[in-house]
C-alpha cells in the first residue's frame, strides 16, 4: 500500500511534533510575545537548553519558530498550526472531567 502525499506530509509532522518537548515550545509562544531562550527554557519547564536547543533547531528548520532580536517567536505557519491545535485546551479540560468521572472509586479506609 503507497502513501499518498497528504498522509506522508501528516506523517511527517506528527514526527516533528512527537519530538519530546516540541508542543510543549509552540504552545509556550502560542501568546504571540518572543521569548528569549531562557524565558522560553522557564516557559516549557523541566527542559535541557541542550533539548531546547535541538527543538529550536528543528522547529526553525520545519518554518514553525523564527528567532528576531526580540527572541523566539512563531512564524505564519507556526501560527496556523496553533489555531488549528486552538481547540486542544477545551478538549484537554472536558476529557479530564471525563476521566475523572472514570476512576473508580477510593477504597474506604480501615474502621470506618
Amino acid at each position: 500500500m503507497s502513501m499518498t502525499k497528504e498522509t506522508a506530509a501528516v506523517s511527517q509532522l506528527l514526527a516533528l511534533l512527537e519530538a519530546r518537548y516540541a508542543m510543549r515550545v509552540l504552545w509556550a509562544l502560542r501568546d504571540g510575545h518572543p521569548q528569549t531562550f531562557r524565558l522560553l527554557q522557564d516557559s516549557v519547564g523541566h527542559i535541557t537548553p541542550n533539548t531546547l536547543n535541538t527543538r529550536l533547531k528543528e522547529l526553525r528548520e520545519a518554518h514553525l519558530v523564527s528567532h528576531g532580536g526580540d527572541g523566539y517567536a512563531l512564524t505564519i505557519s507556526g501560527q496556523d498550526l496553533l489555531k488549528r491545535l486552538s481547540d486542544l485546551q477545551a478538549f484537554a479540560v472536558k476529557w479530564q472531567l471525563g476521566q475523572v468521572r472514570k476512576a473508580p472509586p477510593l477504597p474506604l479506609e480501615a474502621g470506618r
